[in-house]
């Protein structure tokens, strides 16, 4: 196994606006339990977040949907404890709720400074360093969006602004108003849809990519997802966990865990150091509960992969290799592929 104790995590710049972060981020949602699992006592939450930054990551990601708003809570009674200026917090607005078959979204102006504003008295601070419109409403121009976050910039509300799964387009025309610093994706070895156009659009643009669920939702973390998963998780109402699917998936798990071997290193450090390596500019935020997963991630940072390497690894999973639709299908339709928005005042923007 890498080890993390000769791993110090990198420092890196998001997108082309100043914003430096550590190569590897910390995402905070599963601490306070979402879909479905449970949260971790607020004691034991805290002492990972400080963990974390002991280590040398800087960069934690929340959202105002997640407990809901009791992980911005946790955060923020964790950064008390830790100097506010070394850190970079990531927070996200847009979601209202999830309902059994849809997404409920919001991206009016209105909505977004009331949510900004709300999210700051949660996390006890007094600016949010990147902050995100989580999922986009297509029923409001994205400038209209756009123009609110870039007034919460001038005012210091917010520092940088993000956008996740956002369609190509969306992501042109946001850019177009107000530089857009990153985007936040789902991207692993098993979900690589982004890599045809969005991934080119980023680096085209100066944009920085933040991959969540960089573990293909924990598929590559270790062999016991892959065999048991607990009747609680959200694993279980993914499509890539069920039935034949799962079993046409395990085989994709045997080939990164034979190769993985060969690297000396488990699954899930060949599987971040794969994302690790894709550009300076991609900083991964898995999540867990466990300070011993915590210290394998950062392992992954120790992981030596040449170009041939990655190329392997890319050609072993290939693009839509998974079984399975990667979520749910009230996920998928406000997902990046439907994320169009209206053209501002009926005129095309171009």
């Amino acid at each position: 196994m890498a080890e993390e104790q000769r791993c110090q995590i990198p420092r890196v710049q998001l997108g082309s606006e100043g914003l430096e972060v550590s190569k590897f981020g910390f995402g905070c949602t599963g601490l306070t339990g979402i879909c479905n699992e449970a949260p971790v006592p607020e004691e034991l939450g805290i002492s990972i977040i400080k963990y974390a930054f002991d280590k040398g990551i800087t960069f934690f990601d929340t959202s105002d949907v997640c407990g809901p708003h009791t992980n911005e809570v946790l955060i923020g009674k964790a950064l008390k404890q830790l100097p506010r200026d070394k850190v970079q917090l990531a927070s996200k607005f847009g979601v209202v709720k999830f309902e059994p078959n849809q997404v409920v979204v919001n991206g009016t102006p209105e909505y977004a400074r009331s949510c900004c504003e709300a999210s700051l008295k949660r996390l006890g601070v007094d600016y949010i360093d990147l902050y995100y419109l989580h999922r986009i409403d297509t029923s409001v121009p994205i400038e209209d969006t756009m123009e609110e976050l870039k007034k919460l910039v001038k005012e210091g509300k917010i520092k940088y602004v993000g956008l996740s799964e956002a369609s190509p387009d969306t992501i042109r025309r946001a850019h177009a108003v107000h530089p857009i610093t990153a985007i936040q994706m789902e991207w692993s070895l098993w979900t690589r849809e982004i890599e045809e156009e969005i991934i080119p659009l980023c680096r085209e643009l100066g944009i920085g990519i933040v991959p969540y669920s960089p573990l293909g939702r924990g598929f590559f973390g270790g062999k016991a997802v892959v065999e048991s998963l607990p009747a609680n998780s959200f694993q279980v109402s993914n499509p890539r966990f069920q039935g034949d699917n799962l079993e046409k998936n395990k085989i994709l798990y045997g080939k990164v865990e034979k190769l993985a071997e060969k690297h000396g290193c488990t699954s899930a450090q060949l599987a971040l150091a794969w994302i690790l390596n894709q550009a300076d500019n991609v900083v991964p935020i898995p999540g867990t509960t466990k300070t011993k997963n915590l210290d394998a991630n950062i392992g992954s940072l120790s992981v030596q992969l040449t170009r041939e390497d990655i190329k392997e690894i890319s050609d072993m999973i290939p693009v839509n290799a998974a079984a399975g639709d990667r979520v749910s299908d009230s996920l998928i339709r406000c997902s990046w592929k439907f994320a169009n928005t209206p053209p501002k005042h009926g005129k095309t923007p171009f």
